[in-house]
């Protein structure tokens, strides 16, 4: 192990204090060792509900856009209950910001599966082309005005938010954020897309809930409830956190919060909060989360960000965790230059999982002195689900594994795909299928469908602990084991059954083109 003087310069004392020892080892508990007895009174009436980013918004491969796949509408399925949960949709071509699959599909139907040395500059174009339209829908046309809301959405969630965003913002915010649009021939994004998109996860019909935020339009649905139930919600789950961590690969860039860390505007800074900052902002939203009447509420951990393949590790890491480099995924490692090319460097992603450590240590306290207050809290350890699906880091370096680690165990319609789903950068077989990944969708930040469904599970499976009653859609009670629909999530997920065949020629038109226009910057550094 490292000792804390040889930790890169500005790291925090206990960032380097934690990154000296022992990695934080999962808690795969989800009770914490602390059992309860309770007696619960009545059905709540909205059965399942959702605070996060884009992890339970179902961000997708550069766009919000398929929501009734979203993790909590895979749940809100599962309990006979999709017909009346409540959440965002995004329409238009490919959802908001901007949907990296129909892009590479645009580009397949005109070049074919690959994209040559003289097609880059007319694929360039047709990516242009495509920009446009998606810019022209959400700005100026049918997707500029959002859809008034009847009731509060059960799926709570916004991509690109970290805690502060979560705790503060309101559509009022947001409205007012949406500035008249421009159409910049370079810039094709749509601007302001996160307050947009925000804008249909909230109510905003009235002056009331326009100043909302997202936990108080919780607390509406918790307080939603006749004299017959103590809870107007029976499970809540809260998934906040990545966006304090995650720019540190999307940017390649390591900047710890200053003291301006709360507000809304400076903090855009930073790409990672001191252990302290993230502590602060926690138990202002372990507050928020107190006040709301729910039954069962569901805690998650965060995934640490350097096991994305959105940064590729370079270099040889027999034993550790870590790559000497970590740069955009398409970067060969024959040419790659440290004098040249983005990257962080293994110390670095080091000592952002340890800030991670020390976040998630925080969350599992959050848990285990709710649980002592006898509320029904529940944690689950996404960190360490993903750290068990972690190919390179320790499926691929039997010695780098620590003492706990093991495979995860795939549900057998996932287990049973050849190849089977691995956290590798996705790419195509030129026959039609997947030669690797399938864990991580396009932007190699965000899940695919499947995965999104092993989330789904995962809480699905804590909920039935906690003695949560699903059903059948005609309201009769589910016999056996619940588990989630595969089969039917395979059928929704085409990256995994017929991924675009130019994905390799996409990524050298998104090298080629960081290197002259800064759109991969642009379209794929999106927040979780």
């Amino acid at each position: 192990m490292p000792t804390v003087s040889e930790f890169p310069e500005g790291t925090p004392e206990s960032v380097a204090a934690q990154a000296s020892g022992p990695s934080r080892v999962p808690e795969f508990d989800p009770t914490m060792g602390i059992a309860l007895t309770l007696e619960r009174t009545g059905d709540p009436p909205h059965r399942f509900v959702a605070i996060g980013d884009s992890l339970l918004q179902g961000f997708q491969s550069g766009a919000i856009y398929q929501t009734d796949v979203a993790v909590p509408a895979i749940i809100a399925h599962e309990l006979g209950e999709l017909r009346t949960f409540r959440y965002p949709r995004y329409g238009g071509p490919g959802g908001l910001p901007l949907n990296i699959e129909l892009l590479l599909r645009r580009l397949e139907g005109h070049y074919g599966s690959g994209i040559g040395p003289l097609e880059m500059p007319p694929a360039l174009f047709t990516v242009r082309g495509f920009m446009d339209e998606v810019e022209d829908y959400w700005e100026r046309g049918p997707g500029a005005h959002p859809p008034t809301v009847a009731g509060y959405h059960h799926n709570l969630s916004c991509y690109g938010w970290d805690l502060r965003d979560a705790l503060s913002k309101t559509a009022a915010l947001c409205e007012a954020a949406v500035q008249t649009p421009t159409d910049n021939l370079v810039d094709q994004l749509v601007q302001n897309n996160g307050d947009r998109a925000a804008l249909r996860v909230y109510p905003h019909w009235a002056a009331r809930q326009r100043e909302m935020t997202l936990f108080d339009a919780a607390a509406a649905l918790g307080d939603d409830h006749d004299d017959n139930t103590d809870n107007g919600i029976e499970t809540l789950v809260v998934f906040l956190g990545a966006n304090n961590a995650l720019r540190t690969v999307t940017e390649l860039r390591v900047a710890w919060s200053g003291p301006d860390f709360q507000d809304l505007d400076r903090k855009h800074d930073y790409t990672i909060w001191t252990p302290e900052h993230f502590d602060t902002e926690f138990a202002e939203v372990v507050e928020r989360v107190r006040r709301i009447n729910a039954r069962h509420v569901v805690l998650c951990t965060i995934p640490h960000v350097t096991i994305a393949p959105i940064a590729r590790g370079l270099g040889t890491k027999a034993g550790s965790p870590y790559f000497p480099y970590y740069t955009r995924p398409w970067i060969d490692e024959q040419r790659f230059d440290a004098t040249r090319d983005e990257h962080i460097t293994g110390a670095q992603a080091r000592v952002v999982d340890a800030a991670i450590d020390l976040f998630n240590i925080t969350i599992g306290r959050a848990v285990s002195e709710a649980r002592g207050d006898g509320r029904d809290w529940y944690l689950l350890d996404v960190a360490g689900i993903l750290e068990r699906f972690a190919r390179r880091r320790y499926i691929e370096d039997v010695q780098a594994r620590p003492a706990w680690w093991t495979p995860y165990p795939l549900p057998p319609a996932l287990a049973g795909l050849d190849p089977v789903p691995d956290t590798r950068f996705l790419t195509a077989d030129g026959r039609g299928g997947r030669a690797t990944g399938g864990i991580f969708s396009l932007d190699g930040v965000h899940p695919t469908t499947v995965a999104y469904g092993v989330l789904a599970q995962e809480i699905i499976d804590i909920m039935v602990r906690a003695g949560v009653e699903f059903r059948h859609s005609n309201g009769t009670p589910r016999q056996g084991p619940v588990a989630v629909d595969f089969d039917r999530l395979l059928r929704r997920d085409t990256l995994i059954r017929t991924p675009p065949q130019n994905i390799d020629g996409a990524l050298s038109i998104l090298g080629w083109t960081d290197e002259i226009l800064d759109l991969f910057r642009i379209t794929l550094n999106i927040r979780l």
